[in-house]
């Protein structure tokens, strides 16, 4: 790595926090440790030129989850557990609004619907029976009933049912994370890309890490916000799961405006202005979507398409216009793991899908544990 004399003193000697991954968690990490030490040299290393991983790829939903996804959480969590992801994302979402402003990311509070399908007649029937009961649950977070049935009609093809929630909101994420970068950079933490940290060795006095330039340099605490790639650096509970995304063409006289859930949530669509967002269906092939490798596979864009033609714009003509994909990263709890690992090493990982509404709340919380 052909660095001077003043890149190596201005950006890798004397380092005390070295944040590893620039997406919502490492950013949110970085400026609340500035906040908490305005003094600290802090530095920020990202492997992508953009924050890679699903922080700028994913698909903008301000949510914290349907009511089928709740019952279905609750089957295999404590409730306490499940109480405290709700309460997180919610107060992540209001973290995250106060941090940056809901003109500057395009946040709309357009509302939720889960809608079922009629192959989902067995899943909307419990989830009406309980939802007097998750509302009772989640109302002290909410300070309201979060849910009630709805019979708003959108024009899609075979739904049978709905449930709707005025608190979902949606936001344009890549300008998001431009306001996030300058945040970050206005406080003088400089952001450096194409940077993988390929080692990570503890010592007496801080963290050696190795990049791949074949640079080394030392810093006294290292913090991991590297999601559904923590397993390149350390064993944790963290398995990454691609989430495939595409995005229409303009469609004329575009009506429907919130977001949209389905199947348990392995389905979402929402607006933008005139167009449809997709995503979903990593269920057809869960092994298959453990993957960290950033591509879309012809089973499941297909599956999209045929949910987009076929139930969200059925008797038109649509085009696609973008195919991309995601990963985050998941695991065998729903909560982020947000601890210190070692004596100089700390992480926030673990988004389990919903990083836009907890991640800037876990990057405070991770900057917490130097108390």
């Amino acid at each position: 790595m052909n660095l001077s004399y003043w890149e190596l003193d201005s950006y890798f000697t004397n380092v005390d926090y070295t944040i590893i991954g620039s997406g919502i968690v490492g950013l949110s990490t970085a400026y609340h440790l500035h906040l908490k030490h305005p003094n600290a040299k802090i530095i920020v290393l990202e492997k992508g030129t953009l924050p890679e991983g699903a922080s700028t790829k994913n698909a903008g939903f301000a949510c914290f989850g349907s009511v089928s996804e709740i019952i279905d959480y609750l089957k295999f969590h404590p409730q306490n557990d499940i109480y405290q992801l709700i309460e997180r994302r919610y107060l992540g979402l209001k973290k995250l609004r106060s941090l940056i402003s809901d003109q500057a990311m395009n946040y709309q509070q357009n509302g939720g619907y889960e809608l079922f399908r009629q192959q989902d007649e067995k899943l909307m029937t419990q989830s009406f029976e309980q939802l007097d009961e998750i509302n009772e649950f989640l109302e002290p977070i909410f300070g309201a009933k979060p849910f009630q049935v709805s019979s708003k009609d959108f024009g899609f093809k075979g739904i049978i049912g709905a449930i709707e929630t005025p608190f979902e909101g949606q936001i344009h994420t890549g300008k998001m994370m431009r306001k996030w970068v300058e945040l970050v950079t206005s406080v003088g933490i400089p952001i450096v890309n194409r940077t993988e940290v390929k080692e990570l060795n503890e010592m007496n006095s801080g963290i050696e890490i190795s990049i791949t330039s074949g640079l080394t340099f030392k810093t006294h605490k290292a913090f991991l916000c590297t999601n559904a790639f923590t397993k390149n650096l350390v064993d944790l509970d963290v398995v990454p799961a691609r989430a495939q995304v595409l995005i229409t063409k303009p469609i004329a006289n575009l009506s429907l405006k919130g977001c949209f859930h389905m199947d348990q949530g392995f389905y979402y669509f929402r607006n933008i202005q005139d167009r449809i967002l997709l995503g979903g269906a990593r269920n057809l092939d869960f092994e298959g979507e453990t993957t960290t490798e950033f591509a879309t596979s012809d089973r499941i864009q297909k599956d999209l398409e045929k949910q987009l033609n076929e139930i969200i714009c059925p008797n038109q003509t649509i085009e696609i216009e973008h195919r991309w994909s995601g990963i985050m990263g998941m695991g065998s709890q729903r909560n982020p793991i947000i601890k210190q690992i070692s004596d100089h090493l700390y992480c926030g990982v673990r988004l389990t899908g919903t990083g836009v509404a907890i991640g800037s709340l876990v990057g405070e919380e991770l900057a917490n544990l130097l108390d």
